[in-house]
């Protein structure tokens, strides 16, 4: 990995911990991540003012290789932040912006024909490092499920033929929850495909204050200067790298007693668990196994500890408990039932 650090600063990380069974190759690989994401949040923050959870649960679905959905009101900056890393990522970055009229081939792509050349493809804008998939909720469901060989698969068939795509491969979709006019549910099996949901709320007022001089009406996006940090083959690295954090036995029968509370919420004491219609599904137990691996790197730990667990937990589970008929209409939260969730379940 082509991260820099002295002797000096290695030793000076205290804030670094691990396990005694973690090599010490292992631990400075460790200190070398801590210095690089320091440096991804500090050139975000020539950009992005504030969202600094959301900035760092980019950076965590990235490093699970994963994906995220973003849910928050026009104009705060959802666009802005994936354009943001993926530019510091050193990555190819492509917009779709999804139509009631967008099509399938508008996406993936076409094979198609020229006299004295033949038949031959044209891919379409999937093909990028990071793609972020603008308003997903404003295309007909048979457009929305063009995605989900992409997100799983890490390929795409266009004809007869498949093609795989670029690694490491992002998708960051968005969608205004404010607006019902035009959209179209998303279907259950293409949101379990996204490891996050994310929640992106209003900013502070003292970082509001700091938007009036940082924006993208004022300023243009190359006037910001970024400088990629990372690029494919450190965030490849990371990505594998990840499966190194320990995860103790305890902690993973922890997790899983996190997720079958969705399922079995009376055995748990849960009294929200009464609005649950379907539980979380296996995916959501590797996510949130993944997911907390990663939330440990960031803090600096090669280990995970019962509050990874629980500080990823929202992200995970908030979109894959499926609430029943009374619980739309008492338009329960399904983040309020998590919470009560992480409250019930003994960590032992």
């Amino acid at each position: 990995m082509d991260i820099e650090i002295t002797d000096k600063d290695y030793l000076k990380a205290k804030d670094v911990e691990y396990k005694t069974a973690h090599s010490d190759e292992f631990k400075r690989t460790l200190v070398k991540y801590k210095f690089l994401f320091d440096k991804v949040r500090a050139e975000m923050g020539k950009v992005v003012v504030g969202q600094d959870e959301i900035v760092n649960s980019l950076i965590e679905a990235l490093l699970c290789n994963g994906h995220v959905l973003v849910e928050g009101i026009p104009g705060i900056a959802k666009t802005l932040i994936i354009r943001t890393l993926s530019e510091i990522a050193g990555c190819q970055f492509s917009r779709i912006q999804f139509t009631p009229d967008l099509l399938p081939t508008d996406i993936i792509g076409i094979t198609t024909y020229e006299e004295g050349r033949g038949f031959y493809t044209v891919k379409g804008p999937i093909f990028a490092n990071f793609v972020l998939a603008d308003e997903i909720n404003r295309a007909p469901p048979k457009v929305q499920s063009a995605l989900l060989e992409s997100m799983q698969e890490r390929q795409v068939t266009i004809g007869k033929e498949s093609f795989k795509l670029p690694s490491p491969f992002f998708v960051m979709a968005t969608q205004n929850p404010i607006e019902s006019l035009g959209t179209y549910k998303l279907p259950e099996a293409q949101i379990d495909r996204f490891l996050f949901k994310l929640m992106m709320t209003y900013p502070k007022v003292e970082d509001e204050v700091l938007i009036l001089h940082k924006n993208m009406t004022l300023r243009r996006f190359d006037e910001f200067n970024l400088k990629p940090i990372m690029g494919p083959e450190i965030i490849l690295q990371a990505q594998n790298d990840i499966k190194k954090v320990y995860m103790d036995p305890k902690i993973e029968n922890y997790l899983i007693r996190i997720v079958d509370s969705t399922r079995n919420p009376k055995n748990y004491n849960v009294e929200l668990g009464k609005y649950i219609e379907y539980g979380a599904s296996p995916r959501s137990s590797i996510a949130m196994y993944i997911a907390s691996k990663a939330h440990a790197l960031l803090k600096g730990k090669t280990y995970v500890s019962p509050m990874d667990v629980k500080e990823v937990a929202k992200d995970v589970l908030r979109h894959r408990i499926i609430l029943n008929y009374e619980g739309q209409a008492e338009e329960i939260q399904q983040e309020h039932i998590v919470e009560e969730i992480l409250n019930k379940v003994p960590i032992v």
